[in-house]
């Protein structure tokens, strides 16, 4: 992901990480490599299930390819707002009820993980009105289907002269278990003719299917989220 300018006269140095985090794998920038990593490192210490089953992936993001989010780490601002081109994070579905839905974003200053609707209203601001052009759509992905099929060579985050924008990862690319070496473009075209208008068992089972998940509007997120069975 990169960053689009965002002046303000009220700014401050990037906000250092939350304590808690430090035991994920993290590089600035490359967000969807760090979900993927974070959410097979949930599944295997015993803080998710086992298989990965109440883990979703979320990319924000939208047709311009231009999202605010507030309370993000690398932020000049002291309000913590940037303009991501996108943005990932998962959500840890809880199975008891009495227990809220947890986001997990490691470019974020707030405590990590959040409950979602702190996040929401902390990281969304949904009460600050956005310009068309600004408003975001979420990519729900079950996470044991991201993790078998999302492929990335990094080659987005390479200039024209094929230097790179930001520092890669140490480790090896991500590559699909079919053997695909590339489609986080395919996770990150969203269009708002296909953000789903409803909530209902067909969408929750689109997510809980399909490779690319489902497209939700901002204003049905926390819905969406409270109809998947525990």
């Amino acid at each position: 992901m990169a960053t689009l300018n965002l002046e303000s006269s009220s700014s401050s140095t990037p906000v250092a990480a939350p304590l808690g985090i430090a035991r994920f794998q993290h590089t600035p920038y490359y967000c969807e490599e760090n979900i993927y990593l974070l959410c097979k490192r949930l599944s295997e210490d015993g803080t998710g299930k086992p298989d990965g089953s109440d883990l979703f992936v979320v990319f924000i993001s939208n047709e311009k390819n231009q999202i605010p989010l507030w309370h993000q780490r690398a932020s000049h601002r002291a309000d913590g707002v940037i303009m991501w081109d996108y943005h990932v994070i998962s959500v840890q579905r809880r199975k008891e009820t009495s227990l809220p839905d947890l986001v997990w974003d490691l470019d974020s200053n707030l405590p990590c993980p959040s409950p979602l609707a702190t996040y929401v209203a902390e990281t969304l601001r949904p009460s600050f009105q956005l310009f068309s052009e600004f408003q975001r759509v979420f990519r729900i992905i079950h996470a044991p289907i991201f993790l078998k099929s999302f492929a990335s060579d990094r080659r987005h985050m390479k200039d024209p002269s094929g230097n790179w924008t930001a520092t890669p990862p140490s480790y090896e690319v991500i590559t699909a278990e079919d053997g695909t070496t590339h489609n986080l473009n395919e996770y990150m075209a969203m269009s708002s003719l296909d953000v789903i208008k409803s909530i209902g068992a067909d969408a929750v089972d689109t997510a809980l299917t399909q490779k690319l998940g489902v497209l939700v509007g901002e204003s049905k997120l926390e819905e969406f989220f409270s109809q998947i069975p525990l």
